[in-house]
């Protein structure tokens, strides 16, 4: 079972996505397996305290903790500033300040979970024990005693903070480099291009780019296009995620400039051809 769910979920990040998106379908994915394995586990038991413990210790932190990734990381992108490199930069970083805080706060259990100590499993992994002094901040989705142990929902917070600071780390990174990047090109080049169209023909032209594939080869980052073009056409965005979200729903065609722009070209090949 935790093969299948975790193949399903490098599908889902390797397909190339929005990130809200990818947040949506994850949560959706997690909460199912999370309500099958509940499942199985009210209807078969443990054999023995020891597989009970790792089960709590070990098999469920691997679903649950993805429920807690998905769900924070759908909360810091979606409040994420959508221009400017230097507050983005700025809002990642006091969103890692925040994680931080869980270990400060929770130090004493972080290190005997990290270094792989066992005194205390009985009290921690097994059902109806006490919280002994039970971790601050910690988000519970199944909070009924059947599924849930004092600390199983600390090591999965644990697992899944730790993955939302290696990702917003990895954001800042290409922020970082993007600025750079950024500043070397336009430092030599001061383009007087400006776009004339309205902002939606731009980002449906991003997103056919970025879609395309033609793009560090398919990996490059909405986030990042979108910071580029505003940068080289000097012009807010906005939210082009909420936009996407718009042509999406279009009735009428969903690539409406992209059509437009295949006309135009096949009309200046025919006048060049007569």
């Amino acid at each position: 079972m935790i093969l299948d769910f975790e193949t399903k979920l490098k599908t889902l990040e390797a397909r190339h996505e929005h990130v809200l998106f990818k947040a949506e379908k994850g949560i959706a994915h997690t909460e199912k397996c999370i309500k099958v394995l509940r499942e199985r586990v009210l209807e078969k038991g443990f054999f023995s305290k020891a597989e009970e413990i790792i089960f709590f210790k070990h098999i469920k932190p691997q679903f649950f903790s993805k429920l807690i990734y998905y769900v924070k990381l759908y909360n810091i992108e979606s409040k994420r500033p959508r221009n400017g490199i230097k507050y983005q930069i700025k809002y990642l970083k006091h969103q890692i300040n925040k994680l931080q805080i869980f270990f400060n706060e929770n130090l004493e259990f972080y290190y005997y979970y990290r270094r792989g100590a066992t005194t205390l499993d009985e009290h921690y992994f097994i059902r109806g024990k006490s919280n002994m002094r039970s971790p601050t901040q910690l988000i519970h989705f199944f909070s009924d005693q059947e599924f849930s142990t004092s600390r199983d929902s600390a090591v999965s917070t644990i697992m899944a903070f730790e993955m939302l600071i290696v990702y917003l780390e990895q954001e800042i990174e290409k922020l970082e480099s993007l600025s750079k990047a950024s500043k070397s090109v336009l430092s030599n080049h001061h383009s007087k291009l400006t776009w004339t169209g309205n902002k939606t023909e731009l980002i449906e032209l991003i997103y056919a780019l970025q879609s395309s594939g033609r793009i560090n080869s398919g990996n490059a980052d909405i986030k990042e296009m979108a910071i580029l073009f505003e940068k080289i056409f000097h012009l807010d965005l906005g939210n082009y995620y909420h936009t996407f979200t718009e042509i999406r729903a279009r009735k009428s065609s969903k690539t409406k400039f992209l059509d437009r722009l295949k006309e135009g070209l096949n009309h200046r090949f025919h006048e060049l051809d007569e």
